[in-house]
């Protein structure tokens, strides 16, 4: 049987990896994004608008996949806001394909803000319990990731295709211009680190600090992901998915800082703000790269402080429970480390740090 897989949000951590992994199992894939690339080797770039459902209906016109991924947000100025947006283009997509019926199966990314709620009240409700299991109630607030879930249930209700939603921890992954981004930032703060003798202290809470955590490597989501769509144990049901490992990052940091030949700083037990800490450094990232002949000159393209600092900075420990997606037949594992590495090792070696 064919595969042929439509891919909201190519261009975005998630999507990348996904079509990369997909491309290499022999399927035909099309990417859709505001600004696509069409620079990647098997994925067909589509160019549209996920809020204008006439230009995307006239976009999305000839092709019929037989799996959807949506992996694609954007950011409002509230949480109100990112409902009505993000829930609407999870609805468009599916109105504005030809024949829905044909899909057979569509999956939706989330995250962990599922249990710890949104960043405007991100482990605000003192309720936060660990480890994140899938059967925990929503929270009563607020919550894009509800209405996206919610747009993707009605239109496999109404397609008659089976459904899958992943929720990872913080993703770290290669992808350039992308809004949640911390493997990268982290390499862009250890390399600014190494060039002016500033110590590379971590930013984030005493509870991340000291306490349990975990992260999800790009490629064991995108593994997670085309598993879902093939096996029928993962048909219409909730996952969550991380590389399968604990850390605490005491224990992390001094190997991140020593990949890059610096020492890590000692923790000032208390939480920092990286954004204000990187805030007057475009002007020095744009000389090391002139100097170096890095790819991008501009900070703003390798980092997205404001995010890492909202992931450092929770004040809970982060555990996520991975039984589910266990007992239903998924196996992988990723070293998180390796994760960290495998990412500063291709940021190297594309040319976007020094």
């Amino acid at each position: 049987m064919s595969h042929s897989a439509l891919i909201i949000g190519a261009t975005g951590i998630v999507g990348q990896n996904l079509a990369a992994r997909l491309v290499a199992e022999g399927w035909v894939v099309y990417g859709l994004a505001r600004r696509p690339r069409r620079d990647v080797n098997g994925v067909i770039p589509i160019a549209a608008d996920l809020l204008d459902l006439d230009a995307l209906r006239t976009a999305l016109a000839a092709i019929q996949p037989s799996h959807v991924y949506f992996c694609s947000w954007m950011r409002m100025a509230t949480e109100a806001e990112n409902c009505r947006v993000n829930g609407a283009m999870v609805r468009n997509v599916f109105e504005a394909l030809p024949d829905s019926g044909l899909i057979r199966h569509a999956a939706l990314t989330t995250g962990l803000k599922h249990y710890l709620g949104p960043f405007e009240a991100y482990a605000q409700g003192g309720g936060v319990q660990t480890p994140f299991r899938e059967e925990m109630p929503r929270l009563p607030i607020a919550n894009f990731y509800y209405d996206q879930e919610d747009a993707l249930f009605a239109a496999a209700a109404r397609h008659g295709f089976s459904w899958s939603v992943h929720r990872p921890s913080t993703i770290i992954g290669h992808a350039v211009g992308n809004a949640m981004n911390m493997g990268s930032t982290l390499a862009v703060y250890a390399s600014i680190c190494r060039e002016t003798g500033r110590p590379f202290i971590f930013p984030g809470s005493p509870n991340q600090w000291h306490g349990l955590t975990d992260v999800t490597d790009a490629r064991q989501l995108a593994r997670h992901l085309h598993w879902a769509g093939a096996d029928a144990a993962a048909r219409n049901q909730d996952f969550n998915i991380v590389n399968g490992d604990v850390f605490r990052w005491k224990w992390l940091w001094p190997q991140l800082a020593a990949w890059f030949g610096i020492k890590a700083a000692p923790y000032p037990e208390t939480a920092l703000s990286l954004e204000a800490m990187l805030a007057g450094d475009a002007t020095l990232w744009t000389s090391m790269a002139q100097r170096d002949g890095l790819a991008e000159p501009d900070i703003n393209r390798v980092a997205s402080a404001w995010h890492t600092d909202a992931d450092l900075g929770r004040p809970v420990e982060c555990v996520t429970d991975m039984s589910k997606t266990r007992r239903a037949g998924f196996s992988d594992y990723q070293y998180t480390p390796d994760s960290f590495f495998d990412l500063f090792a291709k940021l190297r070696a594309e040319r976007l740090i020094p």
